[in-house]
């Protein structure tokens, strides 16, 4: 268990394992002895004493000072170095390193690996100091703040770093909250203050906090230096909503409450000032409780290089055993005959000792296999790699003038492999601004602008409401010019309607000057809704606990409010009873349709059947909708009423049935009045985001600390959810069985859905014998009627992920936070996981920071899938360091989560670009990288093997030692980078539209045990050749003067270049993107070669350095001989023959989906050339088919919107007129509509496409009836008349088909008039030719399969 201590600031980011270095060094600096210590984890209560900061000091409570830096300046160079040295390869090449310290067994220079491996340190090093530097420098900001600390009486300004435990501290408005604070006073009335907790929760929304009566009074800082309550509280805890404590004060005792309390990361806001004793300080903040630590991020790549490294390791052990048992029989045998001329060297006096000194010198020479060069080159792609990120100007945000940015270098290729994403809400995929859209009054729809004959124009210029109405608010648009006329005509049931909008809400108003009017409310869509009252002419003025003022076109109208019956998750609804200046009362009501709707009068019927029709509409459309009545009220009805409101007011017990019961009752026989429509603007391009990374086979999860109606609208505003999803489960439970029990018949209607789609088959047979798998108990019977036997049924011995990932239906999982608490624990995750990776989507509602980082936790532990976290406040630290990737959005609420992220940028839509683009480039270039790299370093070492058995094993090199020390560094380092930095398969856009390139990654199919064993083993042939044929050709060799050419140089010389020349034009094949750099690196490499070769072979350096260059003139001999040329012309044929004719075939028979996308790619560019345009084809069919896919109408169910407040109404405080005197609040600004209608048929249209473009009949016929729908198809398809067209590749095990797509990323130029038939080409079986009736297509392609892909 790691220790902590109280009197200690532990960096809560540092690793357990480095608590033995740091904490000795703390203790030495602040002279502790042992017996002071306290462990944290034994603090069962936590006693906090006001104004006595010695009394506090005997608890050894954390200081207010946090760390999530790694790193000191002591600690940095042993803990940067161990980390390093975890890293097997560097441990790999420190232990060479000492072998070539031997002379004995050395036959290269040491030289040559200290200077590599200690350049890798040094970089990696620099790099890990650079990004700690900057946490440090982000802690001594928040650490330095300056806060208003009451000492002796007297206010003094401390630094953050500097508040205890027990002080009284003062805050002002718009200031952060210090530390966790009991609030003990406020210069609002009653000891209330308003909190902004985005930082927390993610909420930007107000909350209220009030003080205890007893402390609200000690306003004075006289009065507070004189409190000496004691506060005995629950010990330092993670839980944001909870809070349990008493205060001590004069004999008496007072309970606390998390109403009480103010969070480190809140902000003050509409409050003047506050004072607030600290409870909990620095890292027992629940803020920092709630941060996660900074992890030390690996990639798969790595972790599969440190297995392959140990394997390479093995079979060099392996090699030199070998050799080293060579070395001795041969020693024994032959070389004992030449003891007497040529003795063993002083140390050595047998066979057996000198087998065991060749073997280490083997190892030395053997291992290039693995040079350290690999891991420089590595890090140089990847800091490559992460400029490509940084430069990238599509992802770079103008407005915010924020381009995106690579924070880490380490993660890049990762990027390629993202199987899960993790994302917050509020910031992440909205902007938190809510617009007034759309109505339905008395049966008549507002807010859509059609023309004459029906069809939605075009908006251009939204209403000017300031040239009739001088308080109108200016960021308010709306374009239906009808609903103004409406208002202006005086139609009576408009005007009721914004009459209910104007007076049915909590909001408070405050007036600058003269008609400058600032709204604060407790949610932004409830203020959204008074603004738009606002603008049509019914103005909000201000409010009284009993009256409300508000003026109506133009004349100032005052309200009595008679009672206020406030809103809560359970009731979904609130209302208002007033009477006007009349003396006539009504009630008005706005609430969720489907509650509302219950409550209506009979009459009302047939207007309920057209506003439903209008709220389908709205709901279809992603928008958060709620309905809007009233009712009449006679004197005699509401004395008889308020007389039992007021009777369950006062109750001491049961208030709150009480209180709704006498609302239920009130609430009844309403008359309608219509329906508003709100959207929570999307930030642009979620949807279209969402719909291209789900075609990549992406799961998306929301998790979010707000309310789950709020999260369920956004998740079908971004196509998240739809209402075509077989079925949506919402998991509410309280309890651990209550959760249990309905995990349990989500699976179990997934079964039965999957066993009514597929008539029963498998999935039934399956189902019977996994039954145990899924719940607490096995039995026979349907879903309806299981009930679990534990004693019939043991328990499961495998997961239940076997049925449950045949299951490939619509599903969709709710889950809120109380829920989701019981579903982590240990007994149940996998219930969960299972349940939830099942789900096309699953969205987590109402949870904590620590939650989120829990459940991407759970997924990285049974999924070992790659997992990124996307957030943009600190609410989502904790996630965004727990998931293999994290990034941070730069949006409204700090920085926070950019500082803990690997990648930032400011848009949501950025994501695609960031993994589709970059993430799988990178993947791919990462591969071939190293796919090419063992390639050929096998190729060059394993030469040294074969010539050991004819050198006598003496661990003679075959090449010259320069040439090895430069094989690596010059000769074949830059070419091999080119390719890792620049090398594609196809180009960016082609990325974006074909999703299924990606999926290659997900599944690690370009590098891995099976590629990596391809890879040495086409070097080990390479190297077969390159020593065998020269070998076999040259001992037999003459020149043209009888010379013979059997020497040991011309071998060298010819195996040397053979080397060079065979593994450049490897790369030539490899390489798939050829640029000017491409051509320089690897024909400038093979002319660097021969220059160096033959000016270490010159006169020159021979007249320099006659003991280092013995062989003078031999590269000049050698490579004049026609016969050498012969050999090395030979030795290539032989080398890459076969590699032309398998990558031949294997494009004929077997293409991969990005050989097909290039194909296709210029099948199109040869058929532009003509008349600039494709051709059309049988493309009429496709033109049909998108007509009839444009007509397809929306889904019917309907979603209530009602999201105005996260917790309870400020009705109550209204009432009672606690709130009366506040400061200013800007409203959020109003931004432009933006439209996203086009995904909610993507699934339709995949499906339409599947019967539309499949011919009818033959074999391709009964292969598309029977293989799966075109959920799996590569195309981010959208309705007719989208973007860009262009053929996009389905890739199926059995076909691959294109359909079009419509691409954001088209450039301009383009046009847009070319039209592609959705289904031009299907390729089944080899040499099948392409359907299509009068486009003449490409040539045949052979069958493929996607098992490999």
């Amino acid at each position: 268990m790691k220790r902590r201590w109280d009197n200690m600031t532990i960096p809560k980011d540092i690793p357990e394992k480095w608590f033995p270095i740091i904490l000795p060094l703390k203790r030495k600096k602040e002279g502790l002895s042992n017996s002071t210590k306290i462990r944290k984890g034994a603090e069962e209560e936590r006693r906090v004493r006001a104004n006595d900061r010695e009394y506090n000091e005997k608890f050894q409570y954390a200081s207010n000072c946090i760390m999530t830096s790694k790193y000191n300046i002591i600690t940095f160079l042993p803990v940067n170095l161990f980390e390093q040295f975890q890293e097997v390869a560097n441990t790999y090449f420190l232990f060479l390193l000492i072998l070539q310290l031997i002379p004995q067994i050395s036959s290269l220079s040491w030289f040559t690996t200290i200077v590599p491996l200690v350049l890798v340190l040094s970089i990696t090093a620099v790099k890990d100091a650079t990004d700690d530097y900057f946490r440090h420098k982000s802690d001594n900001q928040v650490n330095n703040r300056q806060s208003q600390v009451l000492i002796g009486g007297i206010l003094q300004k401390e630094k953050w770093m500097n508040v205890r435990v027990g002080d009284i501290i003062k805050l002002e408005n718009n200031q952060f909250v210090a530390a966790d604070l009991l609030l003990l006073s406020s210069s609002e009335p009653h000891g209330l203050c308003y909190i902004e907790t985005a930082e927390l929760d993610g909420e930007t929304n107000m909350k209220v906090r009030q003080s205890l009566s007893v402390t609200s009074e000690l306003g004075d800082p006289n009065n507070l230096a004189q409190f000496d309550g004691e506060v005995v509280c629950e010990p330092p805890n993670n839980k944001l909503d909870r809070f349990c404590g008493t205060l001590y004060w004069k004999d008496c005792k007072y309970l606390l409450s998390n109403q009480n309390m103010l969070l480190r990361g809140c902000v003050l806001r509409n409050t003047e000032s506050c004072y607030g004793l600290v409870i909990f300080a620095g890292p027992d903040t629940k803020l920092m409780q709630n941060s996660g630590r900074t992890k030390f991020k690996r990639t798969s790549i790595d972790r599969l290089m440190n297995t392959l490294v140990l394997w390479i390791f093995g079979f060099l052990v392996c090699m030199g055993v070998i050799l080293a048992i060579g070395n001795a029989v041969w020693e024994k045998e032959v070389g004992a005959l030449f003891q007497s001329f040529l003795p063993w060297d002083p140390p050595v006096d047998n066979f057996l000792f000198l087998a065991f000194l060749s073997f280490w010198s083997y190892v030395i020479i053997l291992n290039t296999v693995v040079p350290i060069s690999l891991y420089v080159s590595v890090e140089v792609i990847r800091l490559g790699h992460s400029y490509f990120i940084n430069w990238d100007r599509r992802m770079f945000c103008s407005r915010s003038n924020t381009a995106a940015e690579a924070r880490t270098t380490t993660l890049n290729e990762e990027l390629g492999q993202v199987e899960y994403i993790f994302s917050d809400k509020t910031g992440t995929l909205t902007q938190n601004i809510m617009t007034f859209n759309k109505c339905s009054i008395n049966g008549h729809a507002y807010g859509e602008v059609m023309d004459i004959l029906g069809a939605q124009q075009k908006r251009v210029q939204p209403l000017d409401f300031s040239a009739w109405n001088p308080l109108a608010d200016w960021h308010f648009c709306f374009y239906d010019q009808s609903l103004l006329e409406a208002v202006m005509a005086g139609e009576p049931a408009v005007h009721e309607f914004f009459r209910v909008l104007s007076l049915c809400h909590t909001v408070m108003s405050e007036e600058k000057s003269e008609g400058e009017l600032v709204y604060k409310a407790q949610s932004p869509d409830e203020g959204a809704l008074v603004t738009a009252a606002r603008n049509f002419g019914f103005v909000f003025r201000s409010r009284t606990p009993g009256t409300v003022t508000t003026q109506e076109l133009g004349k100032a109208v005052t309200y009595t409010l008679l009672a206020i019956l406030d809103f809560n998750n359970i009731r979904k609804r609130m209302s208002v009873i007033v009477r006007n200046p009349e003396g006539r009362i009504r009630l008005y009501c706005k609430g969720a349709d489907t509650v509302l709707f219950e409550r209506l009068h009979s009459c009302n019927h047939e207007l309920m059947n057209i506003t439903s029709d209008h709220l389908n509409e709205c709901a279809g459309d992603g928008l958060r909708t709620l309905a809007v009545a009233y009712r009449d009220l006679s004197e005699e009805q509401w004395e008889a009423w308020a007389e039992r409101f007021r009777g369950a007011d006062k109750a001491t017990d049961c208030r709150d049935d009480r209180l709704a019961a006498a609302y239920e009752e009130i609430e009844q026989d309403m008359m309608l009045l219509g329906d508003t429509a709100i959207e929570d603007k999307l930030q642009e391009g979620v949807p279209e985001t969402i719909a291209i990374l789900s075609l990549a086979n992406i799961k998306i999860w929301v998790l979010t600390g707000d309310k789950q109606e709020t999260a369920v609208n956004i998740g079908y505003s971004c196509k998240m959810l739809t209402d075509n999803m077989t079925e949506i489960f919402i998991v509410n439970g309280h309890t651990v069985q209550s959760v249990r029990e309905e995990l349990r018949k989500a699976r179990e209607r997934m079964v039965e859905s999957a066993r009514t789609r597929d008539g029963g088959k498998e999935v039934e047979a399956q189902g019977r014998g996994d039954a145990c798998a899924f719940g607490n108990g096995c039995g026979g019977g349907g879903a309806a009627n299981w009930i679990p036997d534990e004693s019939k049924c043991s328990p499961p011995q495998a997961p239940p992920s076997s049925l449950l990932e045949s299951i490939s239906g619509e599903f969709a999982l709710i889950i809120s936070g109380h829920s989701l608490a019981h579903a982590l624990e240990a007994d149940m995750e996998r219930e969960f996981l299972e349940t939830a990776c099942a789900c096309r989507a699953v969205i987590c509602c109402r949870v904590t920071p620590l939650q989120k980082a829990l459940v991407v936790e759970l997924v990285k532990r049974h999924k070992k899938a790659v997992t990124l976290a996307i957030g943009d406040g600190a609410n989502d630290v904790s996630m965004i360091k727990t998931a293999h990737i994290g990034v941070g959005i730069s949006g409204q609420e700090g920085i926070q989560a950019v500082l803990a992220s690997d990648y930032s940028f400011s848009q949501f839509r950025f994501l695609q670009r960031l993994l589709l683009v970059h993430g799988r480039w990178s993947y791919l270039r990462m591969c071939r990288f190293l796919c090419y790299f063992f390639y050929k370093n096998f190729a060059f070492t394993m030469v040294h093997f074969w010539f050991g058995f004819f050198c006598g094993f003496s661990a003679q090199t075959v090449y010259d030692q320069y040439f090895i020390t430069l094989y690596n560094i010059v000769y074949t380092s830059l070419p091999v980078l080119a390719m890792g930095i620049f090398d594609q398969d196809v180009p960016e856009q082609r990325s974006l539209e074909y999703p299924k390139l990606y999926e290659p990654g997900q599944l690690n199919l370009l590098f891995n045990k099976r590629e990596f064993f391809i890879c040495i083993a086409q070097g080990i042939y390479t190297s077969v050749v390159l020593f065998f044929i020269p070998y076999g050709v040259l001992s037999h060799a003459t020149q043209s003067n009888g010379v013979p050419l059997a020497d040991y140089q011309t071998f060298a010389v010819t195996t040397a270049t053979a080397l060079v020349i065979v593994v450049s034009v490897q790369i030539a094949l490899d390489m798939g993107y050829w640029t000017a750099i491409n051509h320089f690196f690897i024909w400038g490499s093979l002319g660097t070669y021969f220059t160096i070769l033959f000016a270490m072979h010159s006169s020159i350096l021979f007249n320099i350095f006659p003991k280092q260059f013995h062989f003078l003139g031999s590269a000049r001999n050698t490579l004049g001989q026609p016969v050498v040329w012969l050999t090395i012309a030979l030795a290539t044929i032989i080398c890459i023959a076969p590699v032309l004719a398998f990558r031949f075939l294997k494009l004929d028979l077997k293409p991969q989906l990005s050989d097909t996308v290039r194909y296709t790619q210029l099948v199109l560019q040869k058929k532009r050339k003509p008349g600039g345009r494709v051709g059309r084809g049988v493309g009429g069919a496709g033109v049909a088919s998108g007509s009839a896919l444009g007509r397809l109408g929306r889904g019917r169910s309907r979603r209530s919107g009602y999201a105005f407040a996260h917790q309870e109404g400020f009705g109550e405080l209204i009432t009672s007129g606690k709130n009366m005197r506040l400061s200013s609040l800007a409203l959020a600004t109003f931004a432009s509509r933006h439209s996203s209608s086009w995904i909610e048929t993507l699934r339709r249209k995949k499906h339409a496409n599947n019967t539309q473009n499949t011919p009818p009949t033959g074999e391709d016929s009964a292969a598309s009836s029977q293989g799966p729908p075109l959920s799996t198809s590569s195309s981010a398809a959208g309705e007719a008349g989208q973007a860009c067209n262009e053929p996009v590749l389905t890739h199926s095990p059995d076909d691959i088909a294109l359909s079009v797509i419509r691409c954001p990323e088209r450039e301009v130029g383009e046009s847009s008039t070319r039209t592609v038939q959705e289904a031009p080409f299907v390729w089944k079986g080899t040499g099948a030719r392409i359907n299509g009736a009068s486009s003449p297509g490409p040539p045949p392609i052979a069958e493929e399969t996607s098992s490999d892909e």
